[in-house]
């Protein structure tokens, strides 16, 4: 075994000493079966290596059969759906494997769907694993009944595998794990059948989460649970203005306090080392630091969404997709509908605060916790520390939420810089207010639609564009002049439009933003959604007749929309004092459309039921489908009716959930979800509903006061100026 195959080995066996996952140890006794799939360049691994080029099956010599998922779980159910993918394949009862989170390597385990690096998100999970883990498990399924064939000297055909057993002529039988060894000798077949989906025994079966039990007795191991021998604690205070450096630091007073270990000044801030977290987090109070806040002390939410607005002279206009002459068509057009829409800050605010823990050690890193990027956090802290990537391994815990905050790796590389200075493991803990005001914000934006109507009420052109930051500007370094396709998602609606123009601005804030559960799909969907509604009352027609006339030519959007129309009730009455409005969107390969219905209190809209209607193509696991788009629609509404993060003077002015509002138990609606079914490949599931029901809402609302609220959140402020 070479020496990456046993940092890894020791990185997973470490998590089920700790008992975060139940699995047999992956040195000694057992097998690591590789799989090789078409395209990639990769060895026939021998047995025991931890390197292949996707998915993982590990067999025991007792039959323990372990699948790997290379994907973050954040309560999205990849733990479950990515080993049933496997599974299937393999013939192995769901509930009777072993799952563990897989290790850095973005050769191995990177994500084709977002260009390669080793990361959750996107809604990308099943679409990029759906055909690749299937190949994996047959290819290894395949290699057992090759090894028992040779075994037994029969025909290959004569024998099945199925729930760990193999079984051949005259009685003949063996487990995985007995002929696991002679497998793994074996050359990785290339080319393997895959099931018929009409016989799919696992992959489309509501199947109950493997993390479930651990998460209900208390035995899952999140990033803020991890303890190690001798570990310390650190709380981290970090300049008020994002972006800020110390300028002077005066420490004694922390120092003298209980329980305190050190003070380490790291580029981002002065952290307190404590045998406590609490110890350490009181002593930050101690602190005397003077801030240089930097060009950031001047920003103001306000003023950068003016400057969005009126854009600058380094902005550059950059054509999306244009048919025929559509401001040419506006120009001669006797109706014309124009609007804009505005999208404001937004925090992630996932639940369980920022934390890693880290131990370096000579000239080793180990890290241990929460994370979308496996890859880049292994890179980063190489880098940044000045070792090897080999020499640092990555074990990910189960994620308190992601939703793209943890994507990025700040507080990553600040747990492993403390942990340097001090020579300990160390775990980092973010309080709720740091981590409100220390986010990567979802970008404000500015969208502007001008419409033409015809004599039959329908648009002849359209024109959009949107004005935003670019997320992927900073992460990826794009270049001014390349249109970011994170910023585009869902800027061009399904309706049948003559002629249409869409561009994009990108316009820098100033302020860090990152990618925001749903991205850019919930800003330009809130956009459209509304104006095509506003074409609809220009046009003086019914919401939904008025979007069926422009979807012949698009039958699975058509078919959604009717059928959310339908088990709505739309075109019957509302139940007295309420009010139903309407969204639609495609989003990562999924069709869907939303109805929501609410009444109107005290100037504010009350959501009482949304009716989901989605077409995904083929899905893994309906269960968790279910709970995606319920989880969707709740974070969502949170955005819609509530979120807004505002700035003054460089600092946020939202500290916790008392001024960042989320929709409380008592303010969830009934949430009726019909799924499609489907040939179609898989789309995506984890965000598509965040997008649509601020529109749906907003639509509502307008159908309930007759005013437009061309603003996020729906609040009682911006429907009076409305």
């Amino acid at each position: 075994m070479n020496s990456n195959a046993t940092l890894d080995t020791q990185s997973t066996a470490a998590l089920s000493r700790r008992g975060f996952l139940q699995t047999t140890a992956f040195v000694g006794g057992g097998l690591m079966l590789g799989v090789v799939l078409p395209g990639f360049v990769g060895d026939a691994q021998a047995a025991g290596t931890l390197h292949t080029p996707n998915a993982w099956v590990h067999i025991a010599d007792d039959n323990t059969i372990t699948l790997l998922s290379a994907r973050s779980e954040m309560g999205q159910g990849v733990y479950t759906s990515m080993p049933m993918l496997i599974a299937e394949e393999l013939n192995v009862d769901i509930h009777k494997i072993k799952v563990a989170i897989a290790p850095p390597n973005t050769k191995l385990y990177g994500n084709a769907l977002l260009g390669g690096p080793q990361l959750t998100g996107g809604s990308t999970s099943v679409r990029d694993g759906w055909e690749k883990l299937r190949i994996a498990g047959a290819q290894v399924r395949e290699m057992l009944i090759t090894a028992a064939a040779d075994k037994w000297k029969v025909d290959r055909s004569t024998i099945t595998a199925k729930d760990g057993v193999l079984h051949g002529p005259g009685g003949k039988k063996a487990t995985y794990g007995q002929l696991a060894a002679a497998a793994s000798q074996l050359p990785v077949p290339e080319k393997v059948a895959l099931k018929d989906p009409k016989d799919f025994t696992i992959i489309g079966k509501r199947t109950t989460r493997l993390d479930t039990p651990a998460k209900t007795n208390g035995t899952a191991v999140f990033g803020i649970d991890v303890k190690l021998p001798g570990m310390v604690y650190a709380s981290l205070e970090q300049c008020p203005v994002i972006g800020g450096t110390v300028k002077s630091l005066d420490a004694t007073k922390a120092k003298a306090m209980p329980g305190v270990i050190d003070v380490v000044q790291i580029p981002d801030g002065v952290a307190i080392v404590a045998d406590s977290w609490w110890h350490a987090k009181k002593a930050r109070e101690g602190l005397t630091i003077v801030w240089d806040e930097g060009p950031g002390a001047t920003l103001n939410d306000k003023a950068m969404l003016a400057g969005i607005r009126a854009g600058s002279p380094s902005d550059t206009v950059l054509p999306l997709k244009a048919v025929g002459d559509a401001d040419a068509v506006i120009g001669k057009s006797a109706k014309v509908v124009k609007a804009e829409y505005t999208m404001p800050l937004l925090s992630h605010s996932p639940l369980e605060p920022m934390n890693f823990t880290a131990h370096v050690h000579d000239d080793k890193v180990d890290l241990i916790g929460p994370t979308q990027w496996q890859d880049a956090a292994q890179a980063t802290v190489a880098k940044v520390l000045g070792v090897k990537p080999e020499n640092v391994t990555l074990q990910t815990t189960f994620l308190g939420g992601g939703f793209g905050r943890r994507i990025d790796i700040d507080y990553i590389i600040q747990a492993a810089q403390i942990s340097k200075a001090v020579n300990k493991p160390v775990k980092l803990l973010w309080t709720r207010e740091d981590d409100m005001t220390h986010d990567f914000y979802r970008p404000q934006s500015v969208h502007r639609l001008t419409a033409s109507l015809g004599d039959d009420g329908k648009p002849t052109a359209m024109t959009f564009r949107i004005m935003s930051q670019s997320v992927t500007a900073r992460i990826f370094q794009l270049p001014p002049d390349v249109q970011d396709p994170l910023m585009t998602e869902a800027a061009m609606a399904p309706y049948e439009i003559p002629a249409t123009k869409h561009d994009v601005v990108k316009h820098d804030a100033g302020m860090r933003v990152g990618y925001w559960r749903s991205v850019s799909h919930a800003l330009n969907a809130f956009a459209n959604e509304s104006f095509i509604d506003e074409l609809a009352a220009a046009a003086g027609q019914d919401p939904y007749a008025y979007r069926m006339s422009l979807l012949a030519n698009k039958p699975r959007f058509a078919n959604v929309m009717k059928m959310a129309a339908d088990k709505a009730g739309w075109g019957t009455p509302a139940p007295a004092g309420r009010f139903r409005g309407m969204a639609l969107m495609e989003g990562y390969d999924t069709y869907m459309a939303q109805v929501a219905e609410i009444s109107m209190k005290d100037g504010v809209p009350v959501v009482h039921k949304v009716t989901v209607v989605a077409d995904l193509g083929r899905m893994v696991n309906p269960d968790t489908v279910e709970a995606q788009i319920q989880s969707s629609v709740i974070f969502g509404m949170t955005a819609a009716l509530y979120g807004e993060i505002t700035i003054e003077n460089g600092r946020v002015q939202q500290t916790n959930f008392h001024q960042y509002q989320m929709v409380r138990m008592n303010e969830a609606p009934v949430i009726d979800i019909t799924l499609v079914p489907s040939t179609e490949k898989p789309g995506g599931i984890g965000e598509p509903a965040t997008a649509l029901i601020g529109p749906a809402i907003a639509n509502a609302m307008f159908a309930a006061t007759g005013k437009r609220v061309r603003s996020m959140p729906l609040t009682r402020d911006n429907l009076q100026n409305a």
